[in-house]
């Protein structure tokens, strides 16, 4: 009898296709009222599931799970699983790395000069019939080449971009993270380690690509916005809860910092209203990691995951690979 599959999102019909050969698959379809109750209540009829990143695994549903064995998130991040607790009930967790490192460096450094350049704000200006004459100072922006970068969270993606950085841009990385690292990595992105304080007093342009974790919650808040040059630009295509919303709307209206660029935002998809109303924000949907070979290479990722457990009882890249070893 095949084990029984919870696919908490569509995806694409090639990777259900591919699991159903060894799962009974059943995918949800979205649900605004996908609640963590609703949620919880499905899962207990199955032993695995694939998840997108923003359904919870915690205590309360692994209690009331007892038949899950793995939770397989397409993300990378994974912030919405409690790790220790599946390790205590013996699920498994997974999550889906490297593949869309690239991508999301590109998308990162894409918010970054269309919020350093002004770009969204200057086409909404053309858009609304605003362009009548061209002047020397019209939507002057902030330089990108040969500006300072400062990273927080030098993982893969945040190498990713600062090689992107040094080495396309010219620009001068520096970067703070929670453990420094080594002359090899830091020599092939031209990277500086510096505290957060000197980063942000620094930094022209300061991208956060940390994890989100109680310790990470509003990394940036407005005691670090006020540290920063008036004159920087802030993106954020980590997680959101990572930024303080409504200390950087204030400090966008106030013009305490000169943009942004966000992808992600505390309690999306609702965002705080205040930055819908601030010119200099660039606002996207959590689509960093969104081009169709990438996402799909993250699908067929977790799809792995799921397969190998079941398979060899192995896993491509567990999270807590000590529930493979005590099944």
């Amino acid at each position: 009898m095949k084990p029984k599959l919870m696919v908490s999102r569509p995806i694409y019909p090639e990777v259900i296709e591919r699991l159903q050969t060894d799962f009974e698959v059943t995918v949800h379809q979205i649900d605004p009222e996908w609640t963590t109750e609703r949620w919880s209540a499905a899962l207990s009829q199955h032993d695995a599931a694939l998840t997108m990143g923003i359904e919870t695994v915690n205590e309360a549903v692994l209690a009331a799970c007892p038949r899950l064995r793995i939770c397989a998130n397409l993300s990378v991040g994974y912030n919405n699983f409690d790790v220790p607790a599946m390790t205590r009930h013996k699920v498994l967790a997974t999550n889906a790395p490297d593949v869309l490192t690239e991508t999301t460096a590109d998308f990162g450094f894409a918010l970054l000069m269309a919020a350093a350049r002004r770009v969204t704000e200057s086409e909404r200006y053309i858009r609304e019939g605003h362009w009548q004459k061209w002047t020397l100072e019209s939507f002057a922006g902030m330089a990108v080449h040969g500006s300072t970068l400062g990273i927080i969270g030098m993982g893969r993606i945040g190498q990713a971009i600062a090689r992107r950085g040094a080495h396309g841009f010219n620009m001068r990385v520096i970067y703070h993270n929670r453990s420094r690292l080594s002359a090899s990595d830091e020599s092939a992105c031209k990277a500086v380690y510096v505290s957060k304080q000197e980063l942000l007093l620094q930094a022209d342009h300061v991208v956060l690509v940390l994890p989100y974790s109680k310790e990470s919650h509003h990394t940036i808040g407005a005691a670090e916005l006020a540290q920063m040059k008036p004159t920087a630009t802030l993106v954020n295509i980590a997680r959101g809860g990572i930024i303080d919303d409504a200390a950087l709307a204030k400090a966008l209206a106030t013009g305490r910092i000169a943009a942004a660029g966000l992808d992600v935002f505390e309690g999306e998809p609702r965002l705080h209203p205040d930055l819908l109303t601030v010119p200099n924000a660039v606002l996207t949907p959590h689509i960093g990691s969104s081009t169709r070979a990438t996402r799909l290479a993250m699908a067929n990722l977790a799809a792995d995951n799921l397969i190998s457990f079941f398979k060899n009882g192995s896993a491509v890249t567990p999270l807590n690979p000590e529930v493979l070893q005590h099944p």
